[in-house]
């Protein structure tokens, strides 16, 4: 059967696990399936409309919007400066993982699992995770290649390190410069000015053109290069590390077993870190077990360090069949789908209409998930532990609820869990005791 949930944005289709049947929404006027909506990056700042006609421009907006402002959410929902479920949860800082798993014990998948449904909390190793999911489960997963996206720098006499960020839809790139505090490690530093020159490595250079943004406090500024950054990168550059871990680390460390290249060049800033303990034969064991898995591609940008600051728009890509096998999985009733990772959520959510059906969808996407706009397709989650103040948090919220989140995450400090990419993971499931849908908490 299919379960009709009430959002702040409309009436969402969910598809009640276990039940099997009905599909959960129509396809589109009439019941026909719209074509898929395949959309490059237009012109800066203009944003396009939604993916397949669902929707409004604010959910997935396929434009390179202007990033000066967190992006509306359907029904007045808030936005990613609403304070978080765990606003005054400390993590002691012995509790940040400071080098990958595989040189701390057995292998990638060498970590715990935490897991979730809904108030109950259950501890796990990650490779028992094929006996947390069941057959005909899809599990979302991002596809995107991790770039070795910093490379040193001087603007006139400073050394900088320069983190690319982002491809823009006219062939510039978004950068962040930082200030190099040694042993790899760097530190935040002003934006700008416009028109300074950072001089790179083999006599390149980048020119600053204007900030992403207010210019005041700007992190993010669009930049000139006058070569392809790829084969820059591949040739100077080095994965972002940041301060809490111990060493660098080359650059197979931050690329998981679902990484394909991108025939552009184009990838990730940073590791799309909650596939990092999937191993092949992992993967292999999931698959004889009936568990389907469904790819899509978010190309991250350099994360924020600052508290409450939203995501900026991405470039993502849910191919059509990965639409299809989700829209089948849910009208169906036979499985749960479960993003792997924040990424996958973004990018998932974005391509679905208010219809609740997934339609193929490339381009930029400026979705916020909050807990006010609640998520329309995805049933769970699988991702690692956020900071307390991490605008990422929202989005669990809006997946497992609030209490529940809380209780994961009391949970991971008093075990003793290890966060960051190289750390521990969380699953999210439903909580399938309470069937009633409730987009704004998202507890079964």
């Amino acid at each position: 059967m299919t379960a009709r949930g009430r959002c702040e944005g409309g009436d969402v289709a969910l598809a009640v696990p276990g039940t099997g049947g009905e599909p959960s929404a129509p396809a589109g006027p009439g019941g026909a399936e719209p074509a898929a909506a395949t959309v490059g990056p237009p012109a800066l700042g203009a944003p396009s409309p939604q993916p397949g006609g669902g929707g409004t421009a604010a959910e997935g907006t396929v434009g390179f919007p202007a990033l000066d402002a967190p992006s509306p959410q359907p029904g007045g929902a808030g936005t990613a400066a609403e304070a978080t479920a765990l606003e005054a949860l400390r993590v002691p800082e012995e509790l940040s993982a400071r080098v990958p798993a595989e040189q701390r014990g057995a292998g990638r998948d060498d970590v715990r699992l935490l897991v979730s449904r809904g108030r109950a909390v259950a501890h796990h190793a990650f490779r028992e995770l094929p006996g947390q999911l069941r057959a005909g489960d899809v599990l979302v997963v991002n596809t995107s290649m991790t770039l070795p996206a910093a490379v040193n720098g001087r603007v006139g006499g400073e050394r900088v390190v320069v983190h690319f960020s982002t491809r823009g839809a006219d062939g510039r790139w978004a950068v962040e410069l930082r200030a190099p505090v040694g042993a790899g490690v760097t530190g935040p530093r002003p934006g700008g000015p416009a028109g300074a020159v950072v001089r790179l490595p083999g006599g390149r250079a980048l020119v600053l053109e204007e900030p992403l943004g207010p210019a005041a406090g700007a992190r993010l500024w669009w930049a000139r290069v006058p070569e392809p950054v790829p084969e820059l990168l591949r040739r100077y550059g080095r994965p972002i590390r940041y301060g809490y871990t111990d060493r660098d680390q080359p650059l197979s460390a931050y690329r998981t077993v679902f990484a394909v290249d991108s025939p552009d060049g184009s990838g990730s800033a940073e590791m799309p870190s909650a596939a990092r303990p999937f191993t092949a034969s992992l993967v292999a064991e999931l698959v004889r077990r009936g568990v389907l898995f469904a790819p899509l591609s978010l190309h991250t940008g350099v994360a924020s360090a600052e508290a409450h600051e939203p995501p900026y728009p991405e470039r993502f890509a849910v191919p059509a069949a990965t639409a299809w096998l989700v829209n089948a999985v849910r009208a169906a009733g036979s499985g749960r789908v479960v993003a792997v990772g924040t990424t996958a959520v973004r990018a998932l959510e974005s391509a679905v209409g208010a219809d609740g059906v997934v339609r193929p969808a490339e381009g930029w996407t400026d979705l916020v998930v909050t807990p006010r706009r609640g998520v329309r397709v995805v049933a769970g989650l699988l991702t690692g532990l956020h900071e307390p103040r991490a605008s990422h948090l929202l989005m669990l919220e809006a997946v497992a609820g609030r209490e529940a989140l809380r209780h994961g995450y009391e949970a991971a400090l008093q075990e003793r869990y290890l966060w960051h990419e190289f750390g521990d993971v969380h699953l999210i499931l439903p909580d399938e005791e309470r069937n009633a849908p409730n987009c704004s908490s998202n507890e079964w």
